[in-house]
């Protein structure tokens, strides 16, 4: 492929983000915690954040949705006029006991709420968290017409498999320009339904100071009551199980809600365990030891990383999560789920020798700097540069300012003669038909051939402009086009070196119908291998059956500031000139790819049924042998 250094833009300093979370924000879940400390970190840096949330609260929603009804006449109300912080509330989604998975349906205002927002926002990214739908996130995914970065948390396997439409999700997710897990568990599991590169950046946890330790004071252990009932249940029967001569005493805390009362604790115990509420941060730093005893799919994987950014001993039980973050067994003792009597040999192990306590906690401090959010954000940040650094740069100002004089023209990108299987027109009528429509230029595109395009260019003497070009079928990722190409390009190539070999010939690469799932297309994954390869993308084609599909061309050349096309894909004469581009006078590839990116398309959408019956009648119908490209006698099926 040829160098395309040039075309490098050097990423911007500063990035417009909205992160999306899809759980209310009044509740305190993991999700939500990254979302806002991320969100402060990048803002620390100069980024502009905006976070889109649930909301049960009346008074952020009507303030929240009145930012974003002034987003249309004033883009920078969204920076200037955030409510609460810099969070958007954009209505109820998540039921108050849903938090661990559970959604109720997605109301229409918060989804039209959404849509308005992403629509008039200006943003250079949406980073979106766990958007299975139905949710805020998934919603925002849809509408989204910046660079996309989707974030999988501790997603559950049971949450996965339940998805109703898998392939529908698979497709949604297929908008995701950059893909990160917070665990390598996850990352894999969240692979092995929807293919795709996962980068694996690890939550971090607020940086406590361990309180100082006194000699002779019993191990203070610790378990936070945010794990299930059944986890809580295991941790006092290893506590019963230890000898009463043990030195230690213990900490229960319900960081969510009031404690339990002390009368809920056996008979044994009350003596050496209290029941607290309150904040982490308030209770943490008095940990020697803290248990994790969850024998489900880790709950709260990011505990045990607040645990040891507090100084804490982990001991967990063995879940995938809870052993990424111990690094298998390095940092704390794993004992596997419900073994109530692994749990409570490594307790007494803990309390009893203050040597292997202290070669925990070495491991421990050594990894507390790798738990900062500010690595958490450098590693996302990283990734933003990357996707932002794929965006192709303005072209050279000096081609604008020559073009700026030239008069205009209206331009047809995708046409085909009888020189293809599947099109009946000959070339003068083509021509003929041009020129009765006014149009200035056509690229001739016929399906793996150029004989067409090189005997339009040769019969056209009146000023009619003839780009010579060819659709052509790769070999499983659909068909681009190559534009002002003098030779033919065999089929059945991959696309990296059909595009390799457009480049050659000092052509351009102008990708068709790239996401009209009716024909064959290269998928989204594809378009991101060679995106900064592409020199221009069909962002509307009157012949897709549904708009969405143009819609969602539009978005991917716009994210990518890609020079946006049009052509009527005209395969009889009457829909020649159904869509065209009015733009300025060129002369070469150059000129014209500046030229295109200032240029105005003209939307006539033509009945599909009507053209694809004349179509029929014109291909099907006609004699065989009556294809004029060489060696053609009866249609392909290409379309």
């Amino acid at each position: 492929m040829r160098d395309r250094s040039s075309r490098r833009p050097v990423a911007p300093e500063r990035f417009s983000i909205a992160q999306v979370t899809p759980y209310a924000w009044e509740l305190s879940h993991e999700v939500n915690r990254f979302v806002e400390r991320l969100s402060g970190e990048l803002r620390a840096r100069g980024h502009r954040v905006v976070v889109v949330a649930p909301s049960s609260s009346r008074p952020l929603v009507r303030a929240s949705r009145a930012t974003v009804g002034r987003l249309a006449a004033d883009p920078e109300a969204l920076w200037c006029d955030q409510p609460a912080g810099g969070v958007l509330g954009v209505g109820q989604v998540v039921s108050p006991r849903g938090h661990r998975g559970g959604t109720v349906a997605l109301p229409l205002d918060v989804s039209k709420t959404i849509e308005e927002l992403l629509e008039t926002a200006e943003l250079d990214f949406v980073h979106v968290h766990e958007p299975f739908a139905p949710s805020a996130a998934s919603v925002a995914l849809r509408h989204s017409r910046a660079l996309n970065v989707g974030t999988f948390h501790a997603t559950t396997e049971r949450a996965l498999s339940t998805q109703v439409a898998r392939r529908i999700v698979r497709l949604l997710f297929g908008r995701l320009d950059g893909r990160t897990a917070s665990y390598e568990a996850t990352r894999a599991l969240v692979e092995s339904f929807f293919p795709g590169h996962y980068r694996v950046v690890h939550p971090g946890a607020d940086l406590l100071e361990p309180h100082a330790r006194k000699e002779g004071v019993p191990v203070e252990l610790l378990h936070v009551a945010a794990e299930e009932r059944q986890a809580l249940r295991l941790f006092l029967r290893a506590l019963r199980r230890l000898p009463p001569e043990a030195p230690w005493r213990a900490t229960v805390l319900y960081p969510n809600g009031p404690a339990d009362s002390p009368g809920t604790l056996p008979r044994a115990l009350r003596e050496r365990v209290r029941l607290v509420s309150g904040s982490e941060e308030e209770h943490l730093p008095d940990a020697d030891v803290a248990v994790m005893a969850s024998g489900g799919a880790a709950p709260a994987p990011q505990l045990p990383l607040r645990l040891m950014a507090a100084g804490a001993v982990p001991v967990a039980s063995r879940l995938p999560q809870y052993e990424e973050a111990l690094d298998h067994g390095r940092r704390g003792p794993l004992f596997e789920p419900r073994d109530v009597e692994t749990l409570s040999a490594h307790l007494l192990r803990l309390v009893e020798d203050a040597e292997l306590r202290g070669r925990y906690a070495q491991e421990v401090a050594a990894a507390r700097p790798q738990l900062s959010w500010s690595r958490v954000a450098d590693e996302v940040e990283a990734l933003y540069v990357e996707l932002a650094a794929r965006r192709h740069a303005p072209d050279d100002g000096a081609v604008r300012r020559r073009l700026a004089t030239r008069p205009t023209i209206e331009v047809d990108l995708h046409m085909h003669t009888d020189h293809s299987p599947d099109c009946a027109t000959p070339v003068d009528v083509l021509l003929e038909t041009a020129r009765a429509r006014g149009l200035g230029a056509i690229a001739v595109t016929d399906h793996n051939e150029i004989s067409g395009a090189l005997e339009a260019r040769e019969r056209t003497s009146d000023g009619l402009k003839v780009i010579v070009a060819e659709e052509v079928k790769t070999a499983r990722q659909g068909e681009v086009i190559g534009l002002f190409i003098e030779e033919r390009i065999p089929r059945g190539m991959s696309l990296e070196d059909t595009i390799a070999e457009i480049h050659r010939q000092g052509g351009l690469v102008y990708v068709p119908h790239p996401f009209d799932r009716m024909h064959s297309v290269p998928d989204y994954e594809h378009l991101l291998e060679v995106v900064e390869e592409i020199d221009a993308i069909e962002v509307f084609n009157p012949r897709v059956a549904f708009s969405s599909f143009n819609d969602e061309a539009a978005r991917f050349a716009a994210k990518y500031r890609i020079a946006a096309g049009a052509g009527s894909d005209s395969h009889v004469a009457q829909g020649l000139g159904s869509v065209r581009i009015v733009m300025r006078d060129f002369d070469g590839p150059e000129e014209f790819l500046a030229s295109l990116r200032d240029a105005d398309i003209i939307r006539k959408r033509q009945s599909l049924l009507y053209v694809q019956a004349l179509k029929f009648l014109q291909t099907k119908a006609r004699p065989s042998g009556a294809g004029r490209a060489a060696g053609v006698s009866s249609p392909e099926g290409n379309s």
